[in-house]
């Protein structure tokens, strides 16, 4: 449990420093934050569309641009700062303040020892309307690559954490705090098929708006250019609103 505090207060104390630079996204799988850190000097540019299936509900569609970059140079040891503008286009209140801010530190596998699972800590969706837009997601989470299965070179990655964010904003239907729970993920590039395709399940528990399922797959276009296409399911349609279609636009520079 101490050790656990430990990697809050680190990534906490990361984020103050670097919340002057702009739904804060960090790296993810298709909703929760992987372990995945942007490289020393990479400038991640994210272009995500949330598309309601239904008319139905009261949440509308989101629009999420963000840009995330790699600030240390050590192989074992990296941080992504980063932030967001997100809006919905309508007259809701968190629209009003529509930047969000990100941080992440993380070590990869195999790192701190042979078969060592890959590890991240950070924070995300730092609002600046207090009570509003402040979720102020903290989380832990530790992931490992399933290893080869007869001609299969692989299983795919197994992600699991846990996060905690406001209990004034992350609430459910009836106003009281959800502000916590797991993160799981499934992903794995099907190199069967084609390295440039990759697919992804994961999950977020919690009956708040960040409480969701999500599968999709992504095509690499170029090294530095991918595209997903998720669909996202989420845990109580009166806090997250009817499923949506989601469209990530990821470009990498260089």
């Amino acid at each position: 449990m101490k050790k656990t505090t430990k990697i809050f207060a680190l990534a906490m104390t990361l984020i103050a420093a670097t919340t002057g630079t702009a739904l804060a996204t960090p790296s993810t799988q298709i909703w929760i934050p992987s372990t995945d850190v942007q490289a020393y000097k990479t400038v991640h540019l994210g272009i995500d569309n949330y598309i309601r299936t239904s008319k139905n509900g009261p949440a509308s569609n989101t629009f999420d641009g963000g840009i995330t970059v790699g600030v240390l140079p050590f192989e074992k040891l990296q941080l992504e700062v980063g932030g967001d503008y997100m809006e919905t286009g309508t007259s809701s209140p968190a629209d009003s303040s529509p930047f969000y801010f990100n941080a992440k530190l993380g070590t990869p596998e195999d790192s701190l020892f042979k078969g060592s699972p890959a590890l991240a800590a950070g924070g995300y969706n730092f609002g600046t309307k207090l009570g509003v837009t402040t979720q102020n997601i903290s989380y832990v989470l530790a992931a490992k690559t399933l290893p080869a299965f007869g001609a299969v070179p692989s299983l795919g990655r197994i992600s699991a954490g846990y996060y905690h964010g406001s209990g004034k904003v992350l609430v459910d239907r009836d106003g009281k705090a959800a502000n916590d729970g797991v993160l799981l993920s499934w992903d794995r590039t099907m190199s069967e098929i084609s390295d440039k395709l990759w697919m992804a399940v994961d999950y977020q528990s919690g009956n708040s708006a960040v409480g969701a399922l999500n599968f999709g797959i992504s095509w690499a276009f170029s090294k530095n250019v991918s595209l997903i296409v998720a669909y996202d399911i989420y845990n109580d349609s009166y806090t997250g609103g009817k499923n949506t279609v989601t469209t990530q636009l990821d470009i990498n520079i260089p």
